[in-house]
C-alpha cells in the first residue's frame, strides 16, 4: 500500500470515535497491552509526560513539548485528533512521523488488525510509542485520547501526570458528574510518580487528594503556586506577567497563542516545568520563554484562537465542549470587532443546548457540519439553536458558510469557526476571494 491507501485502510477498516463516536472506544487496556507486548514495550524505552483533563490538555501539551525541545531534549509529542494530515499526532521535535513509517508499521500490524480488531485510536498509539522508542528520544509528552483510567495511553510510566482541569465531556463514557469524570481522569495517577493538577476546582479536589493518597504520589495544585498578574493581547500574541504566590517573583512570558485561556494553561506548564527540574531535568527560564514564544512553528499546534486572516478577522477554534465555549464567548468580549458572525458546527453526541448557551445572542450565525457521520445535521443544529435565540442559515459544508460570511462581513467584523475539531479541519482559507 501507498500512505493515501494505508490511511483509508486505518480510517475504514478500524473502528474510528471520531466517525462513529462510543462505538469505537475500547474500555479497556488489553488490545494496546497485547500489541506492545508484540512490539517488545516500546513504551518503556522512553521518560514521558502524561497529559489529561477535559480541556487545554492540548494547548499544554503542546506549550510542553516546544519548552523541553528549546531545553535541548529530543521530544516526542502525541497527541489526537488531527485537523488535517493524520502524521500531526505523532511527531518529534515538531516534526511528523514520515509517511514510510506509517506504512511500514501498518503493515507489520496488519495480522495483528485482522485477529484483534483493536480501535484506530489504539494502532496510533502503538505507531507513535514504536516510533519515539526507535528514534532514541529524550521524552515524549502524551496527550490523554479521551478519560484518562482506561485510555490507550494509560500503560506508560511517566516522569509526572498533569490533570488540567475537570469539566462536563463525554459524559456517556465518563459518567455524568464531576466527580465520576474526575474519578476517570484520576486514573492516570501512577505510584509514586508526581501528579500536578492545573485547576483547583473544590467540588472535585478530593477525588485527586485520595487517588494521590492512596498511590503515594505527590501531589501539586498549579493554581495555587502561581497566577497570571498581568496579562494583554495583542494581535496573535498574549503577555503574561505570571506571579509566584509563596515569594511574589515576577516573570514575563511572551505567547504566540492569544486566546485567554492559555493563562490557565501556562500556570499548569510552570508548574509541571518546575517538578521536572525538581527531578534532575535542566529547563532554564529561557527556554520556558522561547519555547511560549514559538509554539506554533516549534510544534504544529493549530485551532486554538487561531486568527487566519485579518481585515475582516477570521478565527477558528476547536472549543466543543460547555467549559470550551464560555471561554471562547469571553474571548469575542475581548476581542474588539463591530459585528459578529459564527459558523458553528457539532457533533451529535453533545450536549448540544448546554454548549450553545454561552454563545451571544447578538451575532449573525451559519450553521453547518462537518463531513463525517457524527455530525449534527446542520438543520438540527439550526432548530436548537433557535429555541435558544440564535438566529442564522444553514450550510451543507463549511466552505459554503465561510463564503456566505465573508459576503456579508465587513472589513472590521469577526468571523469564527468553532463547535468541532473536525470543522475547524475542514476550513480551506486558501479558496476564498477577498
Amino acid at each position: 500500500m501507498d500512505y493515501p491507501q494505508t490511511i483509508e485502510y486505518l480510517f475504514t477498516r478500524l473502528p474510528v470515535f471520531s466517525r462513529i463516536g462510543a462505538a469505537a472506544y475500547k474500555a479497556d487496556l488489553i488490545n494496546i497491552q497485547a500489541l506492545t507486548k508484540q512490539l517488545d514495550n516500546p513504551e518503556r524505552k522512553f521518560r514521558s509526560i502524561h497529559v489529561a483533563g477535559t480541556n487545554g490538555k492540548g494547548s499544554t501539551s503542546h506549550m510542553l513539548a516546544a519548552i523541553l525541545q528549546k531545553a535541548g531534549y529530543k521530544t516526542g509529542l502525541y497527541t489526537s485528533p488531527h485537523l488535517h494530515d493524520f502524521r500531526e499526532r505523532i511527531r518529534i521535535n515538531g516534526q511528523m512521523i514520515p509517511e514510510k513509517n506509517v506504512i511500514s508499521f501498518t503493515e507489520r500490524i496488519s495480522d495483528f488488525i485482522e485477529q484483534k480488531e483493536p480501535s484506530f485510536f489504539e494502532i496510533t498509539v502503538a505507531m507513535a510509542f514504536e516510533w519515539f522508542a526507535s528514534e532514541e528520544i529524550d521524552i515524549a509528552v502524551i496527550e490523554v485520547g479521551l478519560g484518562g483510567r482506561l485510555d490507550s495511553t494509560n500503560i506508560i510510566i511517566p516522569e509526572v501526570s498533569v490533570i488540567t482541569n475537570i469539566s462536563y465531556d463525554h459524559m456517556d463514557l465518563l459518567g455524568n458528574t464531576l466527580q465520576k469524570i474526575a474519578f476517570e481522569k484520576a486514573g492516570i495517577i501512577k505510584p509514586g510518580i508526581p501528579v500536578v493538577i492545573g485547576e483547583e476546582q473544590a467540588d472535585i479536589k478530593n477525588v485527586f487528594l485520595q487517588s494521590a493518597d492512596e498511590n503515594g504520589s505527590p501531589i501539586y495544585f498549579a493554581s495555587q503556586k502561581r497566577f497570571p498578574g498581568e496579562w494583554k493581547t495583542e494581535g496573535q500574541s498574549l503577555y503574561v506577567q505570571l506571579t509566584e504566590v509563596h515569594n511574589n517573583t515576577k516573570k514575563n512570558f511572551l505567547l504566540d497563542l492569544p486566546g485567554l485561556y492559555q493563562l490557565k494553561n501556562i500556570v499548569t506548564v510552570a508548574e509541571v516545568v518546575s517538578v521536572l527540574n525538581q527531578k534532575g531535568f535542566n529547563i532554564p527560564d529561557t527556554a520556558m520563554q522561547q519555547g511560549l514564544r514559538h509554539v506554533k512553528s516549534l510544534t504544529g499546534l493549530h485551532g486554538r484562537w487561531d486568527i487566519l486572516h485579518e481585515n475582516p478577522l477570521i478565527v477558528t477554534d476547536v472549543g466543543h465542549n460547555e467549559e470550551g465555549m464560555k471561554a471562547i464567548a469571553s474571548q469575542i468580549e475581548n476581542t474588539t470587532h463591530e459585528e459578529l458572525h459564527i459558523i458553528i458546527g457539532m457533533v451529535k453526541d453533545k450536549a448540544i443546548e448546554n454548549i450553545l448557551r454561552p454563545l451571544p445572542k447578538m451575532a449573525n450565525y451559519y450553521f453547518t457540519r462537518a463531513q463525517i457521520p457524527r455530525a449534527l445535521p446542520e438543520n438540527e443544529l439550526a432548530d436548537k439553536a433557535e429555541k435558544m435565540g440564535l438566529q442564522g442559515r444553514s450550510f451543507s459544508h463549511v466552505k459554503q458558510a465561510l463564503e456566505a460570511a465573508v459576503l456579508k462581513a465587513g472589513s472590521k467584523d469577526l468571523i469564527l469557526i468553532c463547535g468541532s475539531v473536525f470543522l475547524a479541519g475542514e476550513v480551506n482559507i486558501k479558496e476564498l476571494s477577498f
